[in-house]
């Protein structure tokens, strides 16, 4: 059913912290790195593109994670197969999740709302279509865990990865390329691009040729900063992503949906970032 108000930026607001753990909780990548792996992006990238398996070619992972400069997959993948196999990289990101988020969360983890809240978000992120959804669509054939946390944990990753390939719907939309997405980001929150760390490492020339197309376009003046242009170009991407994210919470009555929202208000809150 459609809510009549739309859902997703509330959820996204909720959700995305748990779907943040493997990247912010040390226990993710210690896990991944135990199976032979060597660097902590080769953690990043067994992790998440496990789901994938191991025949998928560096060009494809690099055109469904979207924005990543080129290169950079293929410096990681196909090798990380050599180490490690993608079902196992799946069960150690998970056990390193549910462990970081144990930490976390204390206490809370073994209340009765965690349970209760995994069930209803695994009921919304295994309930919306697949088409178009390459990762999310990947990750839904991975196992389900019977635990409350690691379900909880992978119901937010789910929701975190259809969202994700929604939103780069809505980038190529707007024709905005994978590392311009990341220029569009920083700029928008008032931090030069050569801060942000997602792109910082960038050679300078490399980063500053980005930066020239998108200025070129009119979304980036002469100062540097996003246009009027730019800003409303990061404002269509946004609310496209959320109108493309609603899809999941259809699946939910509305008081499913306050059920839901009530017993993630407490989890998110005991989360640092």
């Amino acid at each position: 059913m459609s809510h009549p108000q739309p859902v997703a930026r509330r959820m996204y607001d909720l959700v995305e912290p748990i779907g943040l753990v493997p990247y912010f909780a040390d226990e993710s990548d210690e896990a991944l790195m135990a199976l032979g792996l060597r660097k902590n992006w080769d953690a990043y990238f067994a992790g998440r593109a496990a789901p994938l398996g191991r025949g998928v070619p560096a060009e494809v992972v690099h055109a469904i994670f979207y924005n990543f400069a080129e290169g950079e997959v293929a410096r990681h993948i196909p090798q990380i197969w050599e180490l490690t196999t993608p079902e196992a990289a799946l069960a150690a990101r998970e056990r390193g999740c549910v462990a970081g988020l144990r930490r976390i969360l204390g206490d809370l983890a073994d209340d009765p709302a965690v349970a209760r809240a995994a069930d209803l978000l695994l009921k919304a992120a295994t309930s919306a279509p697949v088409q178009g959804r390459a990762l999310y669509a990947a990750l839904r054939t991975a196992p389900v865990p019977a635990e409350p946390v690691a379900r909880l944990w992978h119901a937010a990753t789910l929701l975190r990865e259809h969202r994700g390939d929604g939103h780069n719907i809505a980038l190529v939309t707007e024709g905005v390329g994978g590392t311009e997405a990341h220029v569009l980001h920083a700029l928008s929150v008032d931090m030069p691009a050569k801060e942000f760390g997602r792109i910082g490492h960038l050679p300078a020339a490399q980063l500053e040729a980005v930066i020239d197309g998108m200025r070129a376009r009119g979304l980036v003046g002469a100062d540097g900063w996003l246009t009027d242009a730019g800003r409303e170009t990061k404002e269509r991407v946004e609310a496209l992503t959320d109108r493309l994210a609603e899809a999941p919470y259809n699946a939910l009555s509305p008081s499913e949906l306050d059920r839901l929202v009530a017993d993630l208000e407490p989890i998110r809150a005991a989360i640092p970032w």
